[in-house]
């Protein structure tokens, strides 16, 4: 019983966009956190300009990480059309990369995506107009699909499962507040959250607001974190990782 009720240690962190100058600079962080977490989630600019040396400093750097890690792409990571050979170069046994798929843990389901932009609530943008404007838009409702499609993989092969939501671009407005309003519709979509409601997360981790919010609530009391490092930094912890116990 006691086995059962055992609580997850989760940590996470997002943007850290490691350099190619980064070498041993991640190695007594990683450790630290295999000695306080039982799972490491990192959501998404993991490097600083998409280049694949830069994923071959985090994973040897990684190496310290005792404990699982799971992660997602973000924006970064993308810059230059090299996203694939990244997720390659980083991932192992112990590092699983998720881009719309789920993996379980430690009986926690963990969905994850890098999501996309588009605007929150009654400012969402909607697809109309230019088939520019269509994309963007089409970009952001195919990401909402790819985190439902792995929700409900855990729900189809776990059911009753704790899931955790992992992405990079926020589901809703309230962990971006912070940022220039300007740019909202490119910090997130609400898009992001109607399959996260649906499927009852517990919570959602994310990034790239690196002057948002730390925490919101999403309809139905699913805790939403943006855990951006320097969101983190700004907030007064000395280790910049968010501690969750589920």
């Amino acid at each position: 019983m006691d086995a059962e009720n055992k609580k997850v240690r989760i940590a996470a962190v997002a943007d850290i966009h490691v350099t190619d100058t980064d070498k041993n600079k991640w190695v007594d962080y990683f450790k630290e956190i295999s000695r306080q977490a039982d799972i490491l989630v990192i959501c998404g600019d993991l490097t600083n300009t998409g280049d694949e040396s830069e994923a071959q400093i985090l994973s040897d750097e990684l190496k310290a990480c005792s404990i699982p890690v799971v992660a997602v792409l973000g924006n970064h990571d993308y810059e230059k059309g090299r996203q694939k050979l990244i997720r390659q170069t980083l991932q192992n046994e112990n590092v699983h990369i998720l881009d719309g798929e789920a993996v379980v843990i430690h009986d926690v389901g963990f969905a994850g995506v890098k999501g996309f932009g588009g605007g929150f609530d009654n400012y969402m943008l909607s697809m109309f107009g230019e088939n520019a404007m269509k994309a963007f838009v089409q970009e952001a409702v195919d990401e909402a699909l790819h985190l439902d499609r792995a929700l409900a993989r855990i729900d189809q092969q776990h059911e009753h499962l704790k899931k955790i939501a992992v992405l990079h671009y926020a589901p809703m407005q309230e962990t971006v507040v912070g940022e220039p309003e300007a740019i909202f519709p490119f910090l997130g979509s609400s898009r992001l959250a109607e399959p996260l409601i649906r499927r009852q997360v517990t919570a959602v981790f994310h990034g790239h607001a690196h002057m948002g919010t730390l925490e919101g609530t999403l309809t139905g009391g699913v805790k939403v974190y943006n855990v951006a490092k320097p969101v983190l930094v700004k907030a007064g912890y000395e280790l910049p990782v968010y501690m969750l116990e589920v």
